[in-house]
């Protein structure tokens, strides 16, 4: 854990808690929120594993980024996880969404 600390620059293991609670629980409600979303576009399990599920998880992606800051902000860890939202997107070659400079 100290290295995972060091790395992300958190000072205290309660810190280290709560981002790991926000993770837990920014996965678990993105992957419930996927369900709804494919069935209002018309996908269904039905169509075959092979298109459902990239489709799915396609859905799932852009849900995840925009739950993980807002519950990094409901949790008191904004910072934390906006500058890991944007390390993210670069990595992805999708920095041009920042529109930073």
């Amino acid at each position: 854990m100290k290295k995972l600390k060091e790395r992300w620059g958190i000072e205290s293991n309660w810190q280290l808690t709560v981002i790991f609670v926000v993770f837990a629980v920014t996965g678990s409600t993105a992957a419930k929120f996927a369900g709804p979303l494919t069935e209002a576009i018309g996908m269904t399990n039905e169509m075959g594993w092979w298109i459902y599920w990239p489709v799915r998880i396609l859905i799932i992606f852009p849900i995840y980024q925009i739950l993980l800051v807002l519950f990094g902000w409901i949790f008191g860890e904004f910072e934390f996880f906006w500058n890991f939202e944007k390390k993210m997107l670069r990595h992805l070659g999708l920095g041009f969404l920042l529109n930073t400079k």
